[in-house]
């Protein structure tokens, strides 16, 4: 391509066609190589192709316009990357493993727990509010009685019984489902 002051003097239309012809195959399979999706790669592409047209006054003829235009391409590159989002991070709290599923478990036990999980979750959500909170804070939750009656602001009498209630109605539910208590 022409020397600095031969590419400034040319309108900003005819020097898009230029860069294009003489560097767009090159520029193109520079950004695919980076990036990798060809449908990024031809936008990022073009984008550094529009951005080296219409910032032709930032061009200051110290290097080749090929080295210019491949540096814009580099800095959109980059900046692709950081923001594409299947190249993103998401940090999960170390409690979200207690999700996972043994990859070692067999299926029909991982499935027959799961569906066991269900009903009794169902049958929780049959109980009377506090009665469910009171035995999900002490039983799930891992609260003391004390912890829990302040919690709910009632008196660690309430808290026993209800927890006392709760378990045996929930037993009583549960074998209405066809679980015994072995189980």
């Amino acid at each position: 391509m022409a020397p600095a002051a031969a590419v400034a003097a040319m309108d900003k239309e005819a020097l898009f066609r230029r860069l294009i012809k003489d560097y767009g195959a090159a520029l193109r399979y520079f950004v695919l190589r980076r990036v990798g999706n060809p449908t990024d790669a031809e936008e990022v592409a073009q984008q550094a192709l529009v951005e080296a047209a219409t910032n032709l006054a930032a061009y200051r003829g110290e290097a080749e316009i090929s080295t210019w235009t491949f540096g814009i391409a580099s800095n959109l590159i980059r900046n692709h990357i950081n923001r594409s989002p299947e190249r993103r991070y998401v940090f999960e709290p170390a409690d979200v493993l207690d999700l996972l599923e043994d990859p070692t478990s067999d299926p029909f036990d991982v499935l027959s727990r799961r569906q066991v999980m269900n009903i009794v979750v169902a049958k929780l959500g049959e109980l009377p509010k506090g009665m469910a909170e009171a035995l999900l804070l002490v039983s799930v939750d891992g609260l003391s009685y004390e912890d829990t009656a302040s919690q709910l602001g009632v008196p660690v009498g309430t808290v026993r019984s209800r927890v006392s209630r709760a378990r045996a109605t929930l037993r009583a539910l549960l074998r209405d489902a066809g679980f015994d208590e072995q189980a």
